[in-house]
């Protein structure tokens, strides 16, 4: 994703913040400066107590993506932002009991992390609720403790909420995920998705309408990011019912632009000036050599003065989709090798390129189609 900055790596799975996460840092520094006899300190500790949130969140996201390795589905990234964490899987689970344990995965891992905050509150007398809770005048300080031990009570007050407000059976939350997945074991999958986003964004707007009304501005933007969520969910869901229906044979570029090995860019650049196709294939025989795209030649002409031939700067190593398979079996290998355009073959003999792009104009055209169909069925019953 755009404006987002890579942080580690673990288990293969890169780590990435957005931009805007900073600003929940500022935010917690500034509220807890504010809070604490030390102004220093009391930023400090809202730092590190963001941070240790977010790690919590982090945990919460190998932990979805972990389960999804178990069955073959790889983590393109971890996104953190000021909302909390996205694992973004390269694939969707083929079965219910499969999405049903990735969705559990990620509350059980903040269970886990609760029961051994309360396994470290248990051993240490000091760290007692009521010595937090009290003060010498019988006061509740626990909002502003800045000690160790605030710290350790508000991270196990974080992660219980995080594995109730996760559990609310609202997409794109895991419980919208585990209701769907519990629905999906008794109905098709896109019945299934239709009641559970139906649920979902019935339980965003009674959440937007309380946030708004009690001035709870971010209640209603998380209520907003669940509405949309459970949005999003359908219409990927419908895209899935709609592209099973078709093969890559019927959506890549029959009558594509080729390129020979012995071309150069400026007559790619022709090519870009007279045409609406971004990508070519250079051939040679009939033999796809390698793929070239306008982000290509927009890069070399940046670097080298001279007129190269497309075979300095094209990609040889091209991902491969056979023209048997459905456009939403391409769609998931394309998104899980990070694909944006594919060679397609016939056994062994080079028919073409298609891209993502491709995929997703195929997809409006056949609901176009579908929608143009079932208004032709319901004239004619009437």
């Amino acid at each position: 994703m755009a404006w987002s900055i890579k942080i580690a790596q673990v288990a293969n799975i890169p780590i990435k913040v957005h931009i805007t996460f900073f600003l929940i840092l500022g935010l917690s520094a500034a509220q807890w400066a504010g809070r604490s006899g030390d102004a220093v300190f009391g930023a400090l500790f809202g730092i590190v107590l963001m941070l240790a949130l977010f790690l919590c969140v982090t945990l919460h996201e190998l932990g979805h993506s972990l389960m999804a390795r178990v069955f073959g589905i790889e983590t393109r990234e971890i996104l953190l932002m000021p909302l909390g964490g996205v694992a973004q899987l390269s694939k969707s689970p083929d079965k219910p009991r499969q999405e049903l344990l990735i969705a559990l995965a990620g509350p059980l891992v903040n269970v886990v992390i609760a029961a051994f905050l309360l396994v470290v509150i248990g051993i240490h007398p000091d760290l007692s609720l009521s010595n937090l809770l009290l003060d010498g005048a019988g006061s509740t300080r626990l909002t502003n403790d800045t000690s160790p031990a605030g710290l350790i009570y508000w991270l196990l007050a974080a992660n219980v909420s995080l594995v109730v407000f996760n559990l609310i059976p609202a997409f794109p939350l895991d419980g919208g995920r585990i209701f769907r997945a519990l629905l999906a074991m008794r109905l098709d999958h896109a019945r299934a998705t239709r009641i559970a986003a139906t649920v979902g964004q019935g339980i965003a707007i009674v959440l937007g309408i309380y946030g708004v009304l009690s001035g709870n501005l971010l209640l209603a933007l998380v209520a907003v990011f669940v509405f949309v969520g459970a949005a999003q969910e359908t219409n990927g869901t419908q895209a899935k019912t709609v592209l099973v229906t078709r093969k890559v044979g019927d959506a890549y570029n029959k009558h594509s632009i080729t390129l020979q090995n012995g071309d150069r860019i400026s007559r790619v650049v022709d090519y870009l000036l007279t045409s609406y196709q971004p990508d070519f294939a250079v051939t040679f025989g009939g033999r796809l050599l390698g793929i070239v795209t306008r982000e290509d030649v927009m890069k070399a002409l940046a670097v080298q003065p001279n007129d190269c031939y497309v075979a300095e700067i094209m990609t040889r190593d091209v991902f491969k989709l056979s023209a048997t398979d459905t456009l939403d079996e391409a769609r998931d290998k394309m998104g899980e090798h990070n694909a944006r355009v594919a060679a397609v073959y016939d056994g062994e003999q080079f028919l073409g390129l298609v891209s993502q792009d491709d995929i997703s104009e195929a997809f409006a055209i056949l609901m176009f189609v579908n929608r143009h169909h079932q208004l032709r069925a319901m004239n004619a019953q009437v």
